[in-house]
């Protein structure tokens, strides 16, 4: 393909998603710079490197790609607009070399969107379609070009609708709405508006997606003009005790692999969006749904005790999702670094209303989190390890052992995964030395 011969493309951040739209510029015939602000970022082969920083040279191309941590905020990007040069994201720059007829789900909210992309893709791929998976999960859609694909489901993060470009999907859902990334955003309406945007650049015909009830979601998106159902309602589907009706259509969850009831809940919508997109009713196989890494993961370990690794989830919301439908008794591992205005006394309704019996606080956040869960069974750990050990001790056979930390990880670890590995090895008793070894870099 040489559909970009002679222009020149200009790719600002040099991490996985924008090395991947360098790479696809390149396979396209462009001349390619690729830009990074950190001097020690990885060269890619085949393109110019500027690292270090983002000189005014290289904003005078084509085509300015910037990469979904860069803020469109951010003064390399405000002087390419001011220059008159086309200025979009990667996941808009992947979007204008896709088929137009190949459907095209975009998934978004607060919490959950890994999971019920990856559902959603796993149904399509059972159904017989040939899927990609991925965008602000995993695999940029960059790399899907060039491909031959049935459906494409694309994880779309509210970074990547600053700047969406030719993105426009054939079914768009928001999940949820919760307060995140208000640094960036600095305001609920603003983060909602970049949420919604999906819906907004819906193709002719396309189908959006919605909370049952969110005011807020509701107002901003009142006059797109798309057709709409909503999750948690007729129109889109509803939870039964043994599964679930989607658009009219009884579906058994029965069978599911995956433990608690937000998995049924993320079944369910992945059901509908799969139907949205085309699959026939008979060819959805639930069944056969696995959990991602670090997302309410059974760890496989045999001690009569049932342990789940839930480390993605790192705010409050995501974990009262995720451990409000366990079956108890459940010991629940709380910490790390806690994020400004989290509300931790929410928490108080998994013991009161919920499945836990007790908690073990730990990291930077264990202190605040103890307090505000004052008058429960709560037990300290200055780190994660001390956290497990504990647990071991607190769970008799039979009980469920859940890290959900409703934290960041950064206090002791380089991300979620990683607290979620060493949570794996300490869980199959593996020495400290030895996790702290496989530590990915």
């Amino acid at each position: 393909m040489t559909m970009l011969e002679g222009q020149h493309i200009t790719v600002l951040g040099g991490g996985l998603s924008g090395r991947a739209a360098a790479g696809l510029a390149k396979r396209l015939g462009a001349k390619v710079t690729l830009s990074d602000l950190r001097a020690d970022c990885l060269p890619l082969e085949g393109v110019e490197n500027v690292m270090g920083e983002h000189p005014d040279s290289l904003l005078d191309v084509d085509t300015v790609v910037v990469s979904p941590g860069i803020p469109a905020s951010t003064a390399a990007v405000q002087k390419a607009l001011a220059m008159g040069t086309e200025v979009v994201g990667e996941l808009g720059f992947a979007a204008e070399f896709l088929p137009e007829d190949v459907p095209l789900v975009a998934v978004t909210g607060t919490n959950g969107k890994s999971t019920v992309t990856s559902f959603t893709g796993q149904l399509l791929n059972a159904g017989g379609w040939r899927t990609f998976s991925g965008g602000n999960l995993g695999t940029p859609l960059s790399e899907a070009v060039g491909q031959s694909w049935d459906a494409l489901v694309v994880e779309v993060s509210s970074y990547q609708m600053e700047l969406p470009g030719a993105f426009a999907p054939h079914v768009a859902a928001v999940l949820n709405l919760s307060p995140d990334h208000l640094l960036r955003h600095k305001t609920m309406e603003s983060y909602a508006a970049h949420k919604l945007r999906a819906l907004s650049l819906l193709k002719a015909g396309g189908v959006g997606v919605l909370p049952a009830e969110d005011s807020l979601l509701d107002r901003l998106s009142a006059d797109f003009g798309c057709d709409t159902c909503r999750f948690d309602d007729p129109s889109g589907f509803v939870l039964e005790s043994a599964g679930a009706t989607v658009l009219g259509s009884s579906i058994g969850l029965e069978g599911l692999q995956v433990p608690g009831e937000l998995n049924r809940w993320n079944a369910a919508a992945a059901c509908l969006l799969a139907r949205l997109a085309g699959l026939p009713v008979e060819d959805l196989h639930p069944e056969i749904l696995t959990a991602l890494p670090h997302r309410m993961q059974g760890v496989p370990v045999q001690d009569n005790r049932l342990w789940i690794n839930d480390s993605k989830a790192t705010n409050v919301e995501a974990t009262l999702a995720g451990v409000m439908g366990l079956t108890g008794p459940v010991v629940l591992l709380l910490g790390g670094q806690g994020k400004d205005g989290a509300d931790y006394r929410r928490l108080r309704d998994l013991f009161e209303n919920g499945p836990v019996v007790d908690a073990v606080v730990f990291g930077q956040a264990g202190s605040v989190i103890a307090s505000a869960l004052s008058g429960h069974s709560v037990h300290r750990a200055e780190k994660l390890a001390g956290a497990v050990d504990l647990a071991k001790v607190l769970a008799e056979s039979g009980a469920t052992v859940v890290l959900s930390p409703a934290c960041a990880s950064f206090d002791e670890f380089d991300d979620f995964s990683h607290r979620g590995r060493v949570f794996e090895s300490l869980v199959a008793g593996v020495e400290k030395t030895d996790v702290e070894e496989g530590r990915e870099r």
